[in-house]
């Protein structure tokens, strides 16, 4: 994560814990076994892991489509034309990540659109009803809403083949987009004070509706929630899914504090 210089100390030292923690949840598979510790032509002989992986992908690439259609329709929103220019460029390196499942998923012989498709429904429900309705609602949404998503995939993707864990691990790579909005936030909140309450209520309920869609993504999918709760070599056991979200849900709380919002 890249933080401006003149970026207040406070957020820059909350998002390098946040970041450490991210870091922590594929560290922990430091000295791979099983599936994590094979490249992607041996663990896709198995036709279920290929499945999940295909739909992790899919989800993952209509996720950064829907991230760069966002983050352009924030710029229309900037206030200046600096943060008008910031956002362009950030909107432009979501496509690119874009560009790059998309591309994998055609090398491993999926089409990219019927791998996308499953996901459009509840992610563009995702984000109708969490529609901001302002400048400042819109940097809180795309660092908080995007901030979980990220730490979810980041989880997962310790227990993938090496190929594909490099990909989403890479594609993960923040655009920039977190240092900006804390900044703007955090002024915009030592401008005007009262503008704090209201986007707490906004993030925690970003927070409700980020978690209950990744939970309805994976329900709906056999491949993908077999993988995720140990029906596959390396998934989670249900009590780590449990964990899992409970490291989530405290990055979550470590970003409130960057913002200078309570949890």
């Amino acid at each position: 994560m890249t933080t401006p210089d003149n970026a207040p100390d406070a957020p820059h030292l909350a998002d390098a814990a946040v970041d450490a923690d991210a870091v922590d949840a594929v560290d922990e598979s430091a000295g791979h076994t099983g599936v994590a510790a094979q490249d992607w032509a041996r663990a896709s002989v198995d036709p279920q892991y290929r499945a999940a992986v295909v739909d992790l992908l899919g989800a993952l690439a209509y996720g950064e489509l829907a991230a760069f259609e966002r983050l352009a329709e924030d710029a229309k929103l900037a206030p200046t034309l600096t943060d008008k220019a910031a956002l362009a460029k950030m909107a432009s390196a979501e496509f690119h990540h874009f560009e790059r499942l998309r591309d994998r998923l055609t090398e491993v012989g999926a089409e990219p659109n019927a791998a996308m498709e499953p996901f459009v429904a509840a992610l563009d429900g995702f984000h109708r009803q969490t529609a901001p309705s302002d400048w400042l609602e819109g940097l809180v949404k795309a660092y908080v809403g995007d901030s979980i998503a990220s730490d979810f995939y980041r989880e997962v993707a310790a227990r993938l083949d090496a190929d594909t864990r490099s990909l989403v691990l890479a594609v993960l790579d923040d655009t920039g987009h977190a240092s900006f909005a804390v900044e703007k936030v955090r002024a915009a909140i030592d401008a005007e004070p009262r503008v704090g309450g209201r986007l707490a209520l906004w993030a925690r309920r970003l927070m409700g509706e980020a978690l209950s869609q990744s939970q309805r993504v994976v329900a709906e999918r056999d491949a993908l929630s077999t993988m995720l709760v140990g029906g596959l070599a390396d998934g989670f056991d249900l009590a780590e899914v449990g964990r899992m979200f409970s490291r989530i849900t405290e990055a979550h709380t470590k970003r409130m504090a960057a913002l200078g919002l309570a949890a």
